[in-house]
């Protein structure tokens, strides 16, 4: 055989899809694709650099005016210059092209160029992959149930780009409806994965480097106007919620960083921080109380316990000035349990070293606070009246407590007793500190969150960034140390309602105003909704998935277990909803049912009935196809018409159809000549 004839004999190739040739896109599939791109780079606009916005911005127009007016499109060269130039620009913005900032730049850049080499449905099929790809980066940055409503949304959107890709043409509304059908049909494989699915430790998403940002919070040191400008902010800090009532507002004092190194304008950690134990460093008598803490992240290791602290979560510690750390930075949302004495006292028995760097100051600086710290302590009989004394001079004399203070300068500790006389929680409690060592008193600043705002809705005490806050503590012999807030001696009610009290005309926090009643019921709703989310929804982790399979019957669930459960429940949603789609396309009465019977009788033979034909016009039809069918199909035509168009019963009817349906389904075979 020669090979012109092998060649001749060889199957011919199937013929390729219409992506795959390269298929034309129509207006409207462009248009799609226009609300793809949109849908996906809309969330991300407060993420990207504002240049990147603005190039994107531009580049959207520029293809809207292609699309819409008939201009030109851009040369190869402009678009190379296009990506040089961004790609420029994202490693000057972030100093590198990898990681979660610059890689959902270079994405969206991408999709935005993708758009102006539109040619064939394979580049939508890449757009609509883009997009799918850029709705899901959304959730590196947040995760709250508006989001992910607003990313349902958008997913109706390109999915529904997807159908008008792969499908023939249809109205809008029909492929927007067909898409939220399909994504409706995919929620309970979507709830089973989440259920079963084997959970990971960690965050899923976590990036190198700059995987989880920067968070505002407290800091490890604190200057004045440290604590005030973090007090601006509304954002939630941890939320908490007790075994019984929760104590009053004035005993919420949540324990953060301890600050005992003064250099003149800014207090630090000292060297008790860093020594740290498994349990408290000093045994704690009283009742406990117990609560559980859910921590936003911070970008930390510290955790926020009330004072005292006495029970500890797994795997954290407490430092010798009792502040409690965890063995990780907290980079995802953690929930802690722990038991406090709030009556406790600790630090009778304290360190002698730890004591004397408690009195050290600067050996110069502040002279006029140096001499009333010595008069105040010789005027008292002992130290506790020296307190005492310090607290009636802040009651006494005209000091204001503001989020607005004054800049100090050198000798800012004299300029805030003597001249200003207004700050915030950070002046008086670092003054008081300095007071107290001039007097030769042990002393130390504590830094952390006073207060929390209980939610009526789920019951859990908000914690936010405006409750953030500064304390003093004093060692006094065979007590301990004790906690003195001057900020109570000055407004008594920050410590009771926060800064819902303060002056008017303070920049208080819009969340923190007491004269919105209504707004704040709505606040609660809307927070404890977002709090049920996080709890159930992004805490859902290894132990919480042990506790709901243990309490649904899996004593001792492993990746086997759960994936045998996963196929067979999936198994089970596909065939229901198999069934459920085949009987939504069942005819609706029996009449309908029974005239679908005489077209399944013939379809097999050629002789189906055309979706645009009626009862007579299909009789004659297959009649001058087939005269040995004509009889009985007449027939059968006649009396549907007549029961459903006229005035014939249709029990009856219903029965002579189905008889002339079997004896067509005998007839349909033509015989042989």
């Amino acid at each position: 055989m020669s090979a012109r004839r092998f060649v001749h004999l060889r199957p011919r190739a199937p013929l390729a899809p219409p992506e795959a040739r390269g298929e034309a896109l129509s207006e409207a599939r462009i248009g799609w694709l226009m609300a793809v791109a949109a849908c996906a780079l809309l969330p991300h606009a407060d993420h990207l650099p504002g240049w990147l916005d603005a190039v994107a911005l531009l580049l959207f127009t520029w293809r809207l005016a292609q699309w819409k007016l008939g201009w030109a499109g851009a040369g190869r060269v402009v678009k190379l210059l296009v990506v040089a130039a961004c790609c420029a620009g994202v490693m000057l913005t972030f100093g590198r092209l990898f990681g979660r900032e610059p890689g959902v730049a270079l994405l969206a850049l991408l999709l935005m160029l993708k758009l102006h080499e539109l040619k064939s449905v394979r580049d939508g099929h890449t757009v609509v992959l883009l997009g799918y790809f850029m709705l899901l980066a959304v959730f590196l940055y947040t995760q709250t149930p508006a989001i992910a409503a607003v990313l349902f949304g958008a997913m109706v959107v390109i999915t529904a780009a997807l159908i008008a890709l792969t499908g023939p043409p249809a109205p809008v509304r029909a492929q927007l409806r067909q898409s939220v059908w399909m994504l409706v049909q995919a929620l309970p494989f979507m709830l089973v994965l989440f259920v079963l699915f084997p959970r990971v430790p960690g965050p899923l998403w976590g990036l190198p480097l700059d995987a989880f940002g920067a968070r505002s919070g407290l800091s490890d040191s604190m200057s004045p106007g440290d604590i005030s400008r973090l007090s601006l902010s509304g954002e939630i800090a941890f939320r908490a919620r007790f075994d019984a009532d929760p104590p009053p507002a004035r005993e919420l004092y949540w324990r953060g960083p301890v600050l005992s190194t003064f250099d003149g304008r800014t207090w630090r950690q000292g060297e008790a921080a860093r020594r740290l134990n498994d349990g408290p460093p000093h045994e704690v008598e009283g009742g406990r109380i117990g609560y559980d803490v859910t921590l936003e992240p911070h970008g930390k290791n510290w955790l926020f316990a009330l004072e005292t602290v006495a029970g500890l979560p797994p795997g954290a510690r407490v430092s010798d000035d009792w502040q409690v750390l965890g063995s990780e930075v907290v980079r995802a949302r953690r929930r802690d349990r722990f038991e406090s004495v709030p009556a406790a006292r600790p630090g009778r028995e304290e360190w002698s070293a730890y004591l004397d760097a408690a009195r050290h100051l600067p050996p110069d600086g502040n002279p006029r606070a140096r001499a009333l710290a010595r008069q105040l302590h010789l005027d008292a009989g002992n130290d506790a009246e020296t307190v005492d004394a310090a607290l009636r001079l802040f009651r006494r004399e005209a000091f204001v407590y503001t989020l607005t203070p004054p800049p100090l300068g050198e000798d800012g500790i004299d300029r805030f007793l003597f001249d200003s006389r207004r700050g915030f929680c950070e002046h008086y409690a670092g003054a008081f500190v300095f007071l107290m060592r001039a007097a030769g008193l042990p002393a130390r600043v504590v830094t952390g969150y006073q207060g929390g705002e209980r939610n009526e809705v789920d019951g859990f005490v908000v914690v936010r960034q405006s409750d953030a806050h500064a304390w003093a503590e004093v060692w006094l012999e065979g007590e301990g140390w004790r906690r003195v807030d001057p900020t109570a001696a000055i407004l008594p009610s920050r410590v009771e309602r926060g800064l819902a009290d303060l002056p008017a005309g303070e920049p208080v926090p819009f969340v923190a105003r007491a004269d919105l009643g209504w707004l704040r019921d709505l606040r609660h709703r809307w927070e404890a909704a977002n709090n049920a989310w996080n709890q159930w929804v992004l805490s859902y982790d290894q132990q919480k998935q042990r506790e709901l399979l243990s309490r649904l019957g899996m004593a001792q669930p492993d990746w086997r277990t759960m994936t045998a459960w996963m196929a067979s429940l999936c198994a089970i949603i596909a065939v229901a909803l198999t069934l459920w789609t085949l009987r939504r396309q069942r005819p609706a009465d029996a009449l309908a049912r029974a005239w679908a019977g005489i077209d399944r009788a013939l379809r097999p033979a050629g002789l189906g009935r055309e979706a645009w034909e009626g009862p007579l016009d299909y009789a004659e039809r297959i009649a001058a196809l087939r005269p040995d069918l004509a009889a009985d199909l007449r027939t059968a035509c006649t009396l549907y018409a007549n029961a459903r168009y006229g005035d014939a019963a249709q029990a009856p009817a219903v029965l002579a159809l189905k008889a002339r349906a079997r004896a067509l389904r005998r007839q349909r075979t033509p015989p042989r000549t």
